[in-house]
């Protein structure tokens, strides 16, 4: 069993107040939700209009498919038009197969 975890550090265009980043988050967070097998909340940076701290996570059987998951939903935000992504880190937790 392989965990994944993306931490997605972005900028956000026009936005002028608070207000409309929750909206422009939510929006986004519920699309990324629909499209893709992930656990994804805003976890950081809350305070600043035009910046946002995302965290994505997911469990599967192995690296390979966390992988494919990540980098599809990288481009699913790319694609969105409504984010610059600033900074991308991801890790992965690695659990032994041998239960008993």
């Amino acid at each position: 069993m392989v965990v994944g975890v993306m931490r997605i550090d972005i900028r956000l265009f026009e936005v002028h107040s608070l207000k409309q980043k929750r909206s422009q988050i939510s929006r986004l967070l519920n699309r990324l939700r629909a499209k893709f097998p992930v656990s994804i909340a805003e976890v950081g940076l809350q305070d600043l209009h035009q910046r946002s701290l995302l965290g994505a996570s997911i469990c599967a059987g192995n690296e390979q498919l966390v992988q494919s998951v990540f980098k599809n939903l990288e481009k699913e935000i790319y694609s969105a038009g409504l984010v610059e992504i600033i900074d991308l880190d991801i890790e992965y937790l690695h659990y032994g197969e041998d239960i008993r």
